[in-house]
């Protein structure tokens, strides 16, 4: 049968470099692990891991670990790996981003490259896209690999230290990637090597690795202390802008991404305020806030970008449609939204330390993904990680039918023929799932399909929670659910709900329907929703039914360069004009391209400062492990040390200088951060004296940066100057030297001050 198969296969995919992994499934089907006892099984495995530890691992080992995960799965699940599975596999295992297509079976073809790194004992982190996958992914692994001798740990939120330490500690752990950011800056501020809970990074395999390692990448990830703001000035900006008018007080760009106060603005904030001029150095501060409070108002809209639930302002992630957990805006902005909304405002702290999801990634020696859609981005992923894209053919022929767009004039007239299309592929009982591209859009469509009669189910950010069972429910007959973008990911829509009689009846009417309500900026967005539809081989449609007033047309002028003709005329019936799907296209192929220069651009400015991070976290490092003593006191006053010395002891006075160390190195460092996001606000108003704003960037914060060691030497014999002679205790009531009482974790987006901040 396998040679079969790779004669189909081996041609068609010669160029897309599967041969060599096509000769591994073959040398691995020639091992008969069925004839192998339980025991012998489990004294191969444990043998090979002590190979692997000894570092005299061979090519062979791959192949016979395949041979015996495929055993293992086998005897614990009742289930066989596919050829394809171990194409995918093995792919991961050397470093490649596998494109494998919905209900493909990613989960389990990430067994194999797991349990390889798993062997070195150093630990591998399985990176879902969030917690109910993590924990599910977990669960259903666990007895493959504890049959293997493998353990299996798993971090979801409330996890206390000690659970995460146990968890870290396991083989395989399985976790989302903020998670893993969160407990690294978490550990970057301890004080005693017991208070840590990771190891350091070896191998991470990365699931939706599209949305973690490119949409998601330069989100930094943030730990802060606690801090005050004040409620009565956001309060007070929030109350002023809402007096001004659109189109005359401000505009907006084409793109509704920023926002401009007018002449006639400024003048009407200034009288209101009495603060002169705003443009003065000594109005920064009103300045900001007054543009937080303006872009809060014009450019946040509830249930588009975010939900108010349970008296919290809740982002939602513009991928997915999900809640964005623990993702903040830069705290101005945070502050004005919830003042706009009339909620209380939340302390948003001193930021501690920061990291972008693309540098933690970048930290793990070893790394690998997998996702439905990755080859759209493979230059992408080649340019910023290096990573090469494998496409893995289906185990079963695609039986999916993509029809065309059909575009409508007007928005009346789509959302009518898509309720009208909907009742009558209901009337059939096939099921149906409605992407859309919002929570506002969601619930339109939801009660529009109401008022005709069609019972539905809603997914949204509203009810999130609910995802995996309304997820489940979604392909039985007669369902119809109304989702965001969030039905996109990770959960798989099973035909009939599990039923085989419901099964048969479901494809005999076709499948799963999908209609798209918008076309998006990204391509890869649209082909996850038309991927839910015809998962291994079952039969299924996807459609895209859109307007010239979607948001895409709108937001890039589309109509600009539309034919007149099109444009003159407002029907009900769809367009009939290929000119449109063309275009749409371009102005994916367009954004695309432009996104992937901004990234490049920001990182630039996110790479100098992640350089400087880890110049001071290392050197933290040698301190905290004991690996470097420090002797700024000793070095710098000499007669102070001696007579510490003999007043506490020489070795109390060691321990106390490295506590104190410590704590002033992480102060610093936060003052640093504090200077950096202040440099970053105006580097913008450099190009107006024909200056490069990076060139300026990289110059202010590498001579700040140059100046941190000097600082920090200062701080620390201050403090030991400071200390009464007649003191008996060496004690560390400076405020500056206490952990912070409180700390969170939380994400930010700078994507809606692309010219605020002006670092293109």
């Amino acid at each position: 049968m396998t040679s079969k198969w790779f004669e189909r296969w081996s041609e068609k995919y010669r160029n897309r470099n599967l041969i060599p992994y096509l000769e591994q499934v073959i040398e691995m089907r020639k091992i008969h692990a069925q004839a192998w006892s339980d025991s012998e099984i489990k004294q191969r495995a444990k043998t090979m891991k002590m190979r692997v530890r000894e570092g005299v691992a061979s090519a062979r080992d791959v192949i016979e670990a395949a041979g015996l995960v495929d055993e293992a799965a086998w005897r614990v699940k009742g289930i066989r790996i596919y050829d394809v599975q171990w194409l995918a596999g093995m792919a991961l295992h050397e470093g490649c981003i596998i494109e494998m297509q919905t209900g493909e079976g990613k989960t389990l073809a990430a067994v194999l490259p797991a349990f390889l790194h798993a062997l070195s004992g150093r630990g591998v982190h399985v990176l879902t896209f969030n917690n109910y996958l993590s924990n599910r992914d977990a669960e259903w692994t666990r007895p493959i690999y504890e049959y293997l001798g493998v353990t299996v740990g798993c971090i979801t939120e409330g996890r206390n230290s000690e659970d995460r330490k146990r968890a870290y500690a396991a083989d395989i752990t399985y976790l989302t990637a903020k998670q893993a950011g969160y407990d690294y800056l978490k550990d970057s501020l301890v004080r005693d090597t017991e208070q840590l809970v990771q190891r350091p990074f070896h191998a991470a395999l990365v699931d939706e690795a599209d949305s973690i390692l490119l949409d998601e990448a330069r989100v930094p990830l943030v730990i802060a202390g606690e801090r005050g703001v004040s409620k009565r000035e956001a309060v007070s900006y929030a109350g002023i802008v809402k007096q001004l008018i659109s189109g005359v007080d401000y505009e907006t760009d084409k793109e509704f991404r920023n926002v401009y106060a007018t002449d006639y603005g400024i003048d009407k904030v200034e009288a209101t305020l009495g603060c002169g001029n705003l443009y003065e150095d000594h109005n920064i501060n009103v300045l900001t806030m007054l543009q937080c409070a303006l872009h809060a108002e014009a450019l946040l809209k509830r249930n588009v970008h975010y939900i108010v639930r349970d008296g919290r302002v809740q982002l939602i992630d513009e991928c997915t449609g999900r809640i964005a957990q623990h993702r903040h805006w830069p705290d101005g902005l945070q502050a004005a939204v919830e003042a706009k909304e009339g909620l209380d405002i939340r302390a948003n702290g001193q930021i501690l330390g920061t990291i972008t999801l693309q540098h933690l990634l970048h930290l793990y020696p070893k790394k690998c993904g997998m996702t439905a859609t990755a080859q759209l981005a493979a230059q992408e992923f080649m340019d910023m990680y290096g990573f090469q894209v494998i496409s893995i053919p289906p185990n079963k022929t695609s039986r999916r039918v993509d029809e065309p767009h059909m575009v409508f004039t007007h928005r009346a007239a789509k959302q009518q023929a898509i309720v009208d299309q909907v009742r009558a592929v209901h009337q059939t009982g096939r099921p149906i799932l409605i992407g859309t591209s919002s929570v506002e859009e969601s619930n339109e469509y939801a009660e529009a399909l109401r008022r005709a009669g069609v019972t539905c189910q809603v997914l949204n950010a509203y009810n999130d929670w609910e995802e995996a069972a309304l997820i489940s429910k979604a392909g039985m007959l007669g369902a119809v659910t109304v989702s965001t973008n969030m039905a996109g990911r990770g959960v798989d829509i099973v035909l009939g709900g599990g039923s085989l009689e419901e099964y048969k009846k479901v494809t005999s009417l076709g499948g799963l329907y999908v209609i798209g309500t918008n076309v998006h900026e990204n391509a890869r967005i649209d082909n996850q929703l038309r991927g839910r539809a015809g998962r291994q081989g079952d039969p299924g449609t996807s459609r895209y039914m859109i307007s010239l007033e979607d948001d895409l047309f709108i937001r890039y002028d589309l109509a600009e360069v539309l034919p007149h003709d099109l444009l003159a005329r407002r029907q009900d019936e769809p367009l009939n004009d290929s000119r449109i799907l063309q275009l749409i296209e371009h102005v994916q192929r367009v954004v695309d391209g432009q996104h992937l220069d901004m990234k490049k651009t920001l990182n630039k400015y996110a790479d100098l400062l992640e350089q400087q991070r880890m110049i001071l976290f290392n050197r933290r490092n040698e301190i905290l492990h004991g690996r470097q003593r420090p002797n700024i006191i000793a070095d710098y006053a000499p007669e102070r040390y001696r007579q510490l010395c003999e007043q506490f002891g020489t070795s109390r006075v060691h321990a106390a200088e490295r506590q104190v160390l410590l704590a002033i190195m992480d102060q610093c460092w936060a003052d640093h951060l504090a200077y950096v996001a202040y440099v970053k606000e105006g580097i913008h108003l450099e190009s107006l004296g024909n200056n490069n704003p990076l060139d300026e960037y990289n110059r202010l914060v590498i001579a700040a940066f140059e100046q941190i060691d000097g600082d920090i030497v200062q701080r620390v014999l201050d403090h030991f100057s400071n200390i009464d002679s007649g003191c008996i205790e060496l004690h560390f009531n400076d405020e500056d030297l206490k952990i912070p009482s409180a700390t969170w974790t939380y994400t930010i987006t700078d994507q809606f001050f692309p010219n605020r901040v002006q670092l293109l």
